[in-house]
């Protein structure tokens, strides 16, 4: 019988230490992205410059957003992240932004597995869009820090 807390003791040492090897992976990674019309396929003609500044929850797949911009042709109409692309490469919106679109914009993201391994491969892009240029003004390619 005094073997048993003993062995307890080390069964709860060793779950003790699975349960708190698997809680250490878990990160929050920092992404960004420079937002310019030059990096719009194809590429358009503005003054428009902005960033991105993203902060992303690898265990709760949590993506926080903090989008700037200034110069824009008018009013943003829409602006989204989307993926997966490449530079250079367009695709479809990946996550949508609702409410005001107006700088500064914030907001939250719960990814799905795929789309969280598209964002750290640096295949996700953010784009903001006017009325002058539907197709996205300015655009940057999300990156990590």
């Amino acid at each position: 019988m005094t073997r048993f807390p003993s062995v307890m003791k080390s069964f709860v040492l060793v779950a003790g230490l699975v349960v708190g090897g698997a809680a250490a992976q878990a990160e929050t990674l920092v992404l960004v992205a420079a937002l310019n019309p030059a990096a719009e396929v194809p590429p358009k003609s503005s003054k428009a410059t902005g960033t991105v500044q993203a902060t992303f929850d690898t265990k709760s797949k949590q993506l926080h957003y903090l989008v700037n911009y200034k110069d824009l042709t008018g009013p943003a109409t829409a602006a989204h992240f989307h993926g997966p692309a490449a530079v250079g490469v367009n695709a479809g919106v990946a996550v949508g932004l609702k409410g005001s679109l107006e700088s500064p914009i914030s907001g939250d993201a719960t990814l799905t597995s795929d789309q969280a391994s598209d964002l750290l491969a640096g295949k996700w892009y953010f784009n903001v869009h006017t009325a002058a240029n539907p197709g996205g003004e300015i655009r940057g390619q999300m990156v990590s820090q």
